[in-house]
């Protein structure tokens, strides 16, 4: 394990950008946000991002390919080019547990090589959490807090960054970085993580557990009364969509530029209306349907194909976000009474 003090952070910093592009959670507007570091550039206090590191692989819009026609003739442009090396520093643990959902989706085959073209270009940098908020419940899914996954992973005491690798990647990043720092003793990290792991056991849904959705629960949750009475209230805004970073919903469009066609995938939610429209119609009609889908993938189909893994991580932004306050814990609480 190595260390430096965090009065030279930003050497770290700017010894790591000088070969790859560094982004790093700062505050930006007001709001904390992943952004390319520039010199002088400090870390946010908060304890988590707005919107999660997922847009590094799957970004919200990004495109496909493009179509140029002149006369009977079609030209088709790719417009993919090899993706910079990039590290992503400061990702908490719920955020670093989401890749490996995300790549059960789009590095299973057909692989998505826009997605793996940015995985393999992309180094991890995790933060362990010394606060974690009320609204975390990354433990629910086997997340420990205090020791993150990721190439490599930081805890962050009153005056210094302790780092260690964990993957080939890792170990690669350290190595640049070995000269400006010392090696260290892990005791100031396992006290850290001690404190942690005991807040973590004081907060208020320390208790919460998915363990009644497992087994053949399927339609017994699919049927049930409750989600009328949940998804009342629910406005079908998508913000809860959004700020996830294991929803992986997008849609395809094209777009006409007046010289030919440009194709474009864009993030999508199961919140929406048209969402899976199709030309034989919607088979979900109503908001009840679609609020239902939303929290059956995350809690019942997802980890039925998937060895048990379900879509969350607990990272709370839902429970923080939605305009009425409606959230996975509070549905998975109302349904398994029934199971």
């Amino acid at each position: 394990m190595l260390k430096i003090s965090l009065s030279k952070i930003q050497e770290l910093f700017a010894a790591i950008a000088a070969d790859e592009a560094l982004y790093i959670p700062a505050d930006h507007a007001g709001q904390p946000e992943f952004m390319r570091w520039s010199e002088g550039m400090a870390m946010t206090d908060a304890l988590n991002t707005v919107r999660s590191a997922k847009d590094f692989f799957f970004p919200q819009t990004e495109d496909l390919v493009s179509f140029k026609m002149e006369g009977k003739s079609i030209e088709i442009i790719d417009p993919r080019t090899e993706t910079e090396d990039f590290v992503v520093f400061g990702v908490r643990a719920c955020d670093a547990r989401s890749f490996s959902i995300l790549d059960r989706v789009f590095l299973v085959d057909p692989v998505d090589s826009y997605y793996a073209n940015r995985r393999e270009h992309g180094t991890i940098v995790s933060m362990a959490c010394s606060r974690p908020a009320e609204t975390c419940f990354c433990h629910s899914f086997g997340i420990d807090a205090a020791e993150p996954e990721g190439d490599a992973v930081c805890w962050k005491t009153e005056d210094a960054l302790y780092i260690r690798a964990n993957t080939e990647k890792g170990e690669k990043l350290l190595e640049k970085l070995r000269p400006m720092m010392e090696e260290a003793d892990e005791a100031p990290v396992k006290a850290q993580q001690e404190k942690t792991r005991e807040i973590l056991g004081k907060l208020p849904l320390n208790s919460f557990t998915t363990e009644k959705f497992g087994g053949d629960v399927l339609l017994k949750v699919f049927n049930s009364e409750q989600w009328k009475s949940l998804s009342e209230s629910c406005l079908g805004c998508g913000t809860c969509t959004f700020v996830c970073p294991t929803c992986q919903c997008y849609d395809i469009r094209d777009f006409k530029t007046g010289s030919g066609v440009k194709r474009f995938r864009c993030w999508d939610s199961c919140m929406y209306s048209d969402f899976t429209l199709m030309a034989s119609g919607n088979p979900r009609t109503s908001q009840l349907e679609r609020f239902r889908q939303r929290f059956m993938h995350k809690l019942v189909y997802f980890p039925a194909n998937n060895d048990g893994i379900y879509g969350c991580v607990g990272c709370g932004r839902c429970l923080s976000k939605c305009p009425i306050s409606m959230n996975i814990v509070k549905v998975a609480k109302c349904l398994e009474g029934e199971l």
